[in-house]
């Protein structure tokens, strides 16, 4: 019986995009098809080192792809303005959910078992999820940040490089968690906001509110 690879295209390119070709590069059962990318052109190889990779088409080209039973998909956006613009525009090519594929760095620690992970999820080098977590779709965590137990993570949100989500944390769809940042237990971060690097927040987020410093303050309100 031969063991077929399971193909992937990245929506995406520079950053989180070979962050994820990085990671199906660590799996011989994975091989990676392209990027699907809107704004370099068709061809184009992205990557400034000796591994690269080329751009195969555009985001709408995703479905003639995913057609192919053994072809998966992997949203890299990592979008600092606009998110629900952004977060619209993925729903909006109505990719199924079993299309789908997690990518999980070997040095990641998941609890297996312990934990509840959605679709199209990252996990970089040395991410960690304490049990009792909930991590939903498309959500990406890289390096070395940590989510305590019993949090919950909605879908299309980040937590950057060394960052720390500490327990009973509530953190809502399409929010970014800056590099370095520090999140106090029970804290809710409201839906598309933003907690800016290094920040450490103490007391519940708004909506869209972007906070800063030590303790967090609002700085301003990101209404796209």
């Amino acid at each position: 019986m031969i063991n077929m690879k399971k193909k992937v295209v990245v929506l995406g390119g520079i950053g989180i995009g070979l962050i994820a070709a990085s990671i199906i590069d660590q799996y011989e059962d994975l091989e990676l098809l392209g990027f699907l990318n809107d704004n370099e052109p068709l061809g184009k190889e992205i990557g400034d080192f000796e591994r690269k990779v080329k751009v195969i088409g555009k985001s709408e080209d995703v479905h003639k792809f995913i057609s192919d039973e053994n072809t998966y998909a992997f949203i890299a956006y990592l979008v600092m303005k606009n998110k629900k613009a952004s977060y619209q525009k993925i729903k909006s090519l109505k990719i199924p959910n079993e299309k789908f594929i997690n990518l999980i760095h070997p040095t990641a620690i998941v609890p297996r078992g312990y934990c509840k992970l959605g679709k199209g999820v990252l996990f970089s080098p040395l991410s960690q999820l304490s049990p009792d977590t909930t991590v939903s779709n498309n959500c990406i965590l890289l390096p070395n940040s940590f989510m305590g137990h019993n949090s919950f993570m909605d879908e299309y949100s980040s937590i950057a490089t060394n960052s720390v989500v500490g327990a009973h944390v509530h953190i809502g769809k399409g929010v970014h968690v800056g590099s370095n940042a520090t999140i106090r237990e029970t804290v809710r971060i409201g839906d598309y906001s933003f907690v800016g690097m290094g920040a450490v927040v103490l007391q519940d987020v708004p909506d869209y509110a972007i906070v800063v410093g030590n303790p967090a303050k609002i700085l301003r309100y990101n209404n796209d």
